[in-house]
């Protein structure tokens, strides 16, 4: 591979993205011998360093930080799995605030990446903190992430299941449309 591969991981709240992302990086590392990397949530990092949900107004620039820390992580490595992009952050920004301005920039930011692993609302809905807004979003919002990235003709592949089923599930998206061969 000559420039990063980037996996997005997108999905509701409490549908296991950020576990599903150092998984996936672990395994494909040990698997194929790739130099990977996961790139962590910066929504969640923003809370806890913020102590509050983010407003209105701040949504551009969370989404505008996730992008540039997954480019940033494209630098080095061979994949980068991606916990979560800036449309998430569109999403939510849509979602709770009623705001589709960041819509656009984020779908073309999800143009550059290698694939899409959206993951289903399969997981038992668990709360964390500031950032959970209740089981009742995690259907709406799903229907909204692959509205948008249909909209932009964005593919994508549902992960399911649970434990090393789901990242098994990943995995073999990722080997496949990635063209990996294990070492």
């Amino acid at each position: 591979m000559t420039a990063a591969a980037i996996v997005a991981i997108v999905g509701a709240e409490s549908t296991g993205k950020s576990v599903l992302a150092q998984d996936l990086a672990e395994h494909l590392s040990h698997r194929y011998g790739l130099r990977c990397t996961a790139v962590d949530e910066w929504l969640r990092l923003w809370v806890a360093r913020e102590g509050r949900t983010p407003q209105p107004q701040e949504q551009a620039a969370i989404a505008w930080e996730q992008s540039r820390r997954i480019q940033a992580a494209a630098q080095g490595h061979d994949v980068v799995i991606a916990d979560t992009t800036a449309l998430m952050t569109a999403v939510y920004s849509e979602t709770l605030f009623q705001d589709r301005s960041l819509r656009a920039a984020a779908q073309q930011a999800h143009q550059g990446y290698a694939l899409t692993l959206v993951t289903a609302n399969d997981l038992a809905w668990q709360a964390d903190g500031l950032q959970r807004d209740g089981p009742q979003v995690r259907e709406p919002v799903r229907r909204l992430i692959v509205a948008l990235l249909d909209d932009a003709r964005i593919p994508y592949a549902e992960v399911q299941g649970f434990g090393p089923e789901r990242l098994l599930g990943a995995a073999r998206a990722v080997a496949h449309h990635l063209r990996l061969t294990p070492r």
